[in-house]
């Protein structure tokens, strides 16, 4: 598998709101989306930093993963995305390596794309998420 870039970089937050206006009046950087996935349980802003997007995830729910991670390590970089072509073959394929996935099927994303989270204890203790963009 190689990654065609890093598609996003996910950073849990307790508040959107609280969160939005550092990156905009201090890093200058121009929110330009704000979704609910509600499959997640989480709602997302989005950044572009040159061609890699950052994605605060603001949990919408106590028993969201953001919400069980930010109260297990506290608020900070969650994951790292990396788009691919082919997401299911790529699974298969990480999988066939030893890596263990935490979904076996791609599901629904923020912003429309199709991902897939690998774990943490086969990553190297990174959150790892595989993404494609079908639209294009």
């Amino acid at each position: 598998m190689i990654p065609q870039f890093i598609e996003h970089i996910g950073i849990a937050v307790n508040s959107l709101e609280e969160s939005i206006p550092y990156y905009e009046k201090v890093l200058g950087l121009n929110c330009y989306s704000v979704e609910e996935v509600k499959e997640q349980k989480v709602k997302t802003a989005f950044f572009k930093v040159g061609q890699t997007k950052i994605e605060l995830l603001e949990p919408t729910s106590e028993d969201s993963p953001v919400a069980k991670f930010i109260a297990k390590k506290g608020p900070g970089v969650h994951h790292i995305a990396f788009a691919v072509n082919n997401l299911e073959e790529q699974l298969s394929k990480v999988k066939d390596r030893g890596v263990t996935l935490i979904d076996k099927v791609p599901r629904k994303g923020a912003e429309g794309l199709e991902i897939a989270f690998l774990h943490p204890k086969s990553t190297f203790g990174v959150l790892t998420e595989l993404c494609e963009d079908k639209n294009k």
